[in-house]
């Protein structure tokens, strides 16, 4: 089937904030509403021409569940356009993007407003099956007798202690891994030390803060609190990020004999990211002017528990429709949940008996050239609000590609879940 291109016309992001173990400033539908203003306030045409808003997100606030319908309306794009989100864990935000793409191949859209956004940070604290046990039993209670009888029964220490509603969606309910897990899997698979680790790690820090210096980011709109205090970068990176500094942490999901350490693993960060998607159509209507175009876009299922192969088994028949060769691409976002998820993707496509057996190729696809893979840094230094990065990476692709004169590329993410998104884009 011959996939038509879909413009992308313009793109935008909030700054990425790392969560510092207390509520962000910002909530998510305010990350999005704010980033997604500046974005349409520079449109030739009104927030109400839109055909519909999208938005991916992982971890909807309860008061906002459908928040693409909630930043739609802050957004003033007006009761008529439908607004509604996606959740397809961390590529929800690519999800959006192809949803907006199959709406406006059927004819039903011209102009969407595709993106992401999650605010980790203010992910909640719940109480345990125990404790709301209690409380019903407690509701039910009509004497003080009855009451009293119910504060007897109740122990602290075990219903009190709150869940972590974070490290709940971050697991997997079915090979019942956190994701840090599957990334131990990786690194036993491929035999990835940890020295490796954490110099990749390093590496990631030491690009960001380069792009930043050097002033790459252009598609960032800074954010203000009510405060008055202005955030104008992603606040992530360690300018000073070094390997014996990252010796020094301590393994978290495997602490007997696991590799995985907070600092080569990606940020728990809040942000979000649009996308202004077009049909030609809409092109020539309202006299716009592409950055670029969305020509193939690919999912693939994997075992969950080596989710972080995602990218290898999504970008691969995208590469095999265009007879592509890994280095035939100008640049790659391959999305840095951990280090050794990117790693283990590059020794995946290295790996004749990999290859063979869960690809169905005849011969690996060889070593990616790693100076065209994530050239202004990742995750592991940005952060991944997951709900955005999907959004995040395309994006950015695009604004590498215009940079560095260069026509094409694939950005690709792993999904809790074992699954995995690829998007080929080419620069206008």
């Amino acid at each position: 089937m011959k996939f038509e291109p879909v413009y992308i016309v313009d793109g935008a992001r909030s700054p990425f904030l790392k969560s510092r173990n207390v509520p962000g400033p910002f909530s998510a539908s305010d990350l999005a509403t704010i980033s997604g203003r500046a974005l349409l306030a520079r449109q030739p045409f009104a927030a109400e021409d839109l055909d519909e808003v999208i938005v991916g997100c992982a971890s909807p606030s309860v008061d906002e569940v459908n928040i693409g319908r909630v930043i739609s309306l802050r957004l003033g794009c007006g009761n008529k356009v439908p607004g509604w989100t996606v959740m397809r864990n961390c590529a929800s935000g690519m999800q959006a993007i192809d949803s907006a793409i199959a709406n406006i191949h059927s004819g039903r859209s011209q102009l969407v407003l595709a993106g992401g956004v999650d605010a980790l940070s203010r992910a909640p604290l719940l109480y345990s099956d125990k404790m709301v046990l209690w409380f019903s039993h407690m509701a039910q209670a009509r004497t003080l007798g009855a009451r009293l009888g119910m504060f007897a029964k109740l122990r602290p220490g075990a219903v009190l202690a709150p869940v972590i509603g974070i490290v709940k969606g971050l697991t997997d309910p079915v090979v019942n891994l956190m994701m840090g897990q599957t990334a131990e899997n990786l690194a036993w698979k491929f035999g990835i030390s940890r020295l490796q680790m954490d110099g990749f790690s390093v590496g990631s820090h030491q690009k960001v803060s380069a792009a930043q210096k050097a002033g790459h980011f252009d598609e960032i709109v800074p954010l203000i609190d009510t405060n008055g205090k202005v955030y104008a970068e992603d606040d992530g990176v360690r300018h000073d990020s070094n390997i014996a500094g990252l010796a020094k942490l301590k393994p978290f999901f495997d602490r007997t004999y696991g590799k995985i350490t907070p600092g080569n693993s990606s940020q728990i960060t809040d942000g979000a990211a649009w996308l202004l998607l077009a049909s030609a159509a809409a092109v020539e209507k309202y006299q716009l002017t592409p950055i670029g175009k969305i020509t193939d876009t690919q999912w693939a299922g994997l075992d969950p528990a080596q989710m972080g192969l995602g990218p290898v088994h999504a970008a691969t028949p995208i590469l095999q429709r265009h007879g592509l060769g890994l280095n035939d691409l100008d640049a790659w976002e391959i999305n840095e949940a951990f280090a050794a998820q990117v790693m283990g993707c590059i020794k995946a496509w290295e790996d004749p008996a990999y290859c063979q057996e869960q690809l169905g190729l005849d011969a690996p696809l060889g070593k990616l050239d790693e100076t065209r893979l994530n050239i202004d840094g990742g995750a592991i230094a940005l952060g991944h609000p997951v709900g955005a990065s999907g959004a995040r990476i395309v994006l950015h692709l695009l604004h590498v590609l215009r940079r560095e004169n260069k026509k094409r590329g694939i950005a690709t993410i792993c999904i809790g879940g074992g699954q995995g998104g690829a998007v080929l884009v080419e620069a206008v």
